[in-house]
């Protein structure tokens, strides 16, 4: 059994950054697409996008509000062990709000599609590029969103593994969107099957793209393996 594990090489920063916003572009591009769909949205913006559904909010900066929040929930959670650099996950918010302003900019030259085939490929489309910038964006280990850093809290004070955590948090966004949505909008708003395709695609998709590139990923931003 190999118990190597990979280790990261400092000295790459601008690679690493690179690879970071990048990641977080192509992540906010996967979301736009994801809405320009209107079958549903990741799990993990289905609140922001629920923000802007109720009050109007513009949804760049419904994203930046939410990861606000949530910094202000790893502060209520942690208490003093709560580390100021953590505060990073703000200004990280803030530039992935952006992004997610410029992407929807962008796809909104595309008209909105009627054709249920269009919009499902639209769907499957988001998936892809949300999973591609996940796969440029974690393992460049600059700052986590301010989600992953709430998820990664309350795995710290409860010891739950985080992947547990992981599917309690998504459930409960997705809950919460779902329940705004019907009591507010009378519809399921945010919430559909490309919310579903989101959940169980992203992490598969995942796995496809790192088999097939992460090896040259981890090769340019200067991971290595150490026994």
């Amino acid at each position: 059994m190999n118990n190597s594990e990979l280790r990261l090489e400092k000295s790459n920063i601008k690679k690493r950054l690179l690879a970071y916003f990048l990641g977080l572009f192509i992540m906010a591009l996967g979301i736009s697409m994801s809405v320009k769909s209107n079958l549903g949205v990741s799990p993990v913006s289905s609140i922001p996008y629920t923000i802007t559904c109720i009050t109007g909010l513009e949804m760049g900066k419904a994203t930046i509000v939410f990861h606000i929040f949530l910094v202000l929930l790893q502060i209520a959670i942690l208490r003093k062990e709560f580390k100021i650099k953590n505060l990073l996950q703000i200004a990280v918010g803030i530039v992935f709000g952006y992004f997610t302003t410029f992407s929807n900019f962008l796809f909104g030259f595309i008209p909105t599609p009627s054709n249920i085939v269009f919009r499902i490929i639209l769907m499957l489309g988001s998936t892809v590029l949300i999973a591609a910038g996940i796969f440029l964006y974690l393992p460049s280990d600059i700052v986590p969103l301010a989600g992953e850093g709430a998820m990664m809290a309350i795995s710290d004070k409860t010891h739950i593994k985080f992947n547990r955590i992981k599917i309690a948090f998504d459930v409960s966004m997705v809950t919460i969107s779902l329940i705004s949505c019907i009591i507010v909008l009378k519809s399921l708003g945010s919430v559909g099957i490309g919310t579903v395709a989101a959940a169980l695609l992203v992490g598969i998709v995942l796995g496809f793209i790192t088999k097939i590139f992460g090896e040259k990923r981890d090769k340019v931003l200067g991971l290595v393996r150490i026994d």
